[in-house]
């Protein structure tokens, strides 16, 4: 039997070995709150290139100081940054899976505690700043944000370019761009955090005015060959009233008119206490409905654990690969050990071989 989920993906420049990728999983643990990664984010991410991952992608990453979720975040707004990337997609190539990155800007969720520091908004005192965000509205249990102005969008436009153009000397072969899960692009196209009456504001065209002007500027940045993904929450879980999968299905058909090539489909993270029914495959339909209303390739995520549950994903085309974090923190070798429960093939590392399921 032919499995779909170890048959390789080719998305322009790369070919994954599998559809089986890393989730972006923040680790807060830049102690020194330079932005620059260490040997814990080595270790972390290497591993699952050991244990057979096709794609391996590295947590939120943030375009500008100010746009960190915390302080402990990891950075590449500077060369030292993007050095200290350098060691671990080396690694990870060798490996042969493919380093991907995901850049972000926090928005009004940035400057928070990572939560065994502490919780809600980073005082200054403390190595925190001042937020930004859209409009005014704030996070509940954080600061408020003060307004971006017209100069401020299009510094934030710029400044996810130069973050791509470091990200590929440093190694990485996938760009993905963070619009999900409440940060700054979420916050635009939501209209729960957007209250602009501008051309940023009101309208789905205006919501999504910033993420499609930084998928165009990334897309300028890395040139034909580079894989641009975009990681979007297809709902806020508050119809009418927030972002509706409707909605995001139109956005998705517009990233990929401005030269996006994965839609990357989580949902929530803009609304506090929304009435999310969460269980195995509760996003699934999201990725389905996006993959067939914008002709877009698609991942899933959200509660992917076992083997079958995500073959049947793939072979069924209700997306065309999974993204999974836990299930990967729990076994960091979990793609070795799905082929084998799927009578397929996977890769091992020479020093592995004796310890093939």
């Amino acid at each position: 039997m032919t499995s779909a989920l170890f048959s390789p993906l080719s998305i322009r420049s790369i070919t994954t070995r599998n559809r089986v990728w890393v989730s972006p999983m923040c680790q807060y643990s830049c102690e020194n709150r330079d932005g620059v990664v260490n040997d814990w984010h080595l270790v972390h991410l290497g591993s699952f290139a050991r244990g057979g991952a096709g794609i391996v992608m590295a947590e939120a990453t943030a375009v500008s100081p100010e746009g960190r979720i915390s302080p402990w975040c990891t950075g590449i707004w500077n060369d030292e940054q993007r050095d200290s990337w350098a060691r671990v997609t080396e690694f990870i190539k060798g490996q042969g899976a493919v380093p991907a990155i995901q850049l972000q800007h926090a928005g009004r969720k940035a400057s928070t505690y990572r939560d065994w520091s502490g919780k809600g908004t980073v005082r200054v005192s403390d190595g925190g700043w001042e937020t930004v965000g859209p409009s005014t509205v704030p996070f509940p249990g954080y600061d408020a944000p003060v307004a971006l102005d017209a100069q401020g969008i299009a510094e934030i436009v710029t400044s996810f370019g130069v973050a791509a153009a470091r990200s590929l000397k440093a190694g990485f072969e996938v760009i993905e761009i963070h619009g999900a899960h409440g940060y700054l692009i979420h916050q635009f196209l939501s209209p729960v955090s957007n209250e602009r009456t501008d051309e940023w504001g009101g309208s789905l065209e205006n919501r999504a005015r910033l993420l499609l002007d930084i998928v165009r500027e990334v897309r300028r940045v890395v040139g034909d060959q580079i894989p641009v993904f975009v990681r979007v929450s297809a709902t806020d879980w508050l119809e009418p009233e927030g972002l509706t999968l409707d909605e995001s299905v139109v956005v998705a058909g517009w990233v990929r008119e401005a030269g996006g090539d994965v839609m990357d489909v989580s949902t929530g993270g803009n609304v506090a206490g929304a009435q999310i029914p969460v269980g195995p495959n509760y996003q699934v339909p999201h990725a389905t409905a996006i993959k067939s209303g914008a002709h877009i390739l698609t991942a899933a995520v959200g509660l992917i654990t076992d083997a079958a549950q995500a073959e049947a994903i793939v072979a069924s085309g209700q997306a065309d690969a999974v993204f999974v974090a836990r299930q990967f923190m729990r076994e960091p070798h979990l793609p070795q050990r799905w082929a084998a429960e799927l009578g397929a093939d996977a890769t091992y590392p020479p020093q592995y071989s004796r310890g093939r399921w």
